[in-house]
């Protein structure tokens, strides 16, 4: 059980991420459609200079999270290397864009200015994935330090058999009616 640690923290984390990334997709949405329409003066809605490019960001980081988490769902249910990759390469992106994200999240709060509710509520779920993803980003490499947290690159026993041991040797021998 002692090589299930990564998995046992990462596992409710990437759900948590999930969920998150599903709500603030839903929000931009509505936020980007009021901000393409005119209707800025909208109760709930408000914004400044750079609110425009915000939700433009916020909303590819919510879709490159939601899509990574499929990804890193696969990974958990695989927990090998090679579903390792895609997991940390396309969580290492999603965060990125959610990074950026953050930034223009905190360039749109230094402005100031009257913002609604469900903008403000954007803006705390962006600054609040950006710290949960690279949580789980790095869960998902804890096993390039030790193979107690999760596969690792490091390990070499991909494409082995049961214990490391190889199953048999390719080419050995000619078989009965085979063909040359």
């Amino acid at each position: 059980m002692a090589s299930t640690v990564g998995r046992n923290i990462a596992a409710p984390l990437l759900f948590l991420n999930m969920v998150m990334y599903f709500i603030v997709l839903g929000f931009v949405s509505w936020c980007l459609n009021r901000f393409i329409n005119g209707q800025t003066n909208h109760p709930s809605f408000g914004g400044n200079g750079a609110t425009m490019f915000f939700l433009i960001f916020a909303m590819m980081a919510s879709v490159l999270g939601v899509v990574s988490k499929f990804a890193g769902g696969n990974h958990i249910r695989a927990w090998r290397n090679d579903s390792l990759a895609a997991a940390a390469s396309s969580s290492l992106v999603a965060w990125a864009l959610t990074v950026v994200a953050f930034g223009l999240a905190c360039k749109e709060i230094s402005i100031g200015g009257w913002r609604g509710w469900r903008l403000k509520i954007v803006e705390a779920f962006i600054i609040i994935l950006t710290f949960t993803e690279l949580l789980y980003l790095l869960l998902l490499h804890a096993g390039l330090y030790s193979s107690r947290y999760g596969p690792g690159y490091r390990d070499t026993d991909y494409g082995l058999g049961a214990g490391g041991v190889e199953t048999g040797h390719k080419g050995a021998g000619a078989v009965t009616g085979s063909r040359v």
